[in-house]
């Protein structure tokens, strides 16, 4: 499945805790989306756009009206990345 570097990004976010949350007009319809990590900083590739994609594609899913959390599916699609907290080699 082809997913863009933005999409990757928030993908990787989301597989590492982040959550992402809906800001609502006075009508209800989704007017913003907001990604905060699990250490609680905010993710600017998370866009409207990246978070409409990721929905339709069901890598990400809300359940009992929590914030939306990454899926089973999201994670088999997820391509390998070194986290950048860890060492990739010891020396």
């Amino acid at each position: 499945m082809n997913i863009s570097k933005p999409q990757q990004r928030t993908l990787h976010a989301m597989a590492q805790g982040a959550v992402i949350k809906l800001i609502r007009d006075d009508n209800g319809d989704v007017a913003a989306v907001e990604c905060i990590t699990g250490e609680g900083w905010a993710l600017s590739d998370c866009s409207l756009d990246v978070f409409k994609s990721l929905k339709r594609r069901r890598l990400i899913a809300s359940q009992n009206g929590q914030p939306y959390r990454i899926t089973r599916e999201g994670l088999a699609n997820l391509r390998s990345q070194l986290d950048n907290r860890v060492s990739a080699r010891s020396f």
